[in-house]
């Protein structure tokens, strides 16, 4: 199975609640992940909460063309309790 996020909101300072189509779910915390050229402007807060869920590539991705494997999230997955 191919993994691809089907649904993500943002939670609080550099947390997203994530939802896969294998049916996992849980919080990711991106906190230590924005390094790079890319990244490292989702720093700004206001620019971090500007993901969205891209229909094509089925992950989270910011304006800025920053995006982030959905194979990569599910490893930094907290599962809720």
């Amino acid at each position: 199975m191919i993994l691809h996020v089907m649904q993500a909101q943002y939670q609080s300072a550099y947390k997203i609640w994530v939802r896969f189509n294998d049916g996992s779910e849980g919080v990711i915390d991106l906190k230590d992940q924005l390094d790079g050229e890319i990244f490292t402007p989702l720093r700004n807060i206001e620019q971090f909460k500007s993901f969205h869920v891209d229909s094509e590539l089925q992950t989270l991705v910011w304006p800025n063309g920053a995006d982030l494997a959905p194979e990569f999230l599910q490893e930094l997955l907290q599962v809720a309790a």
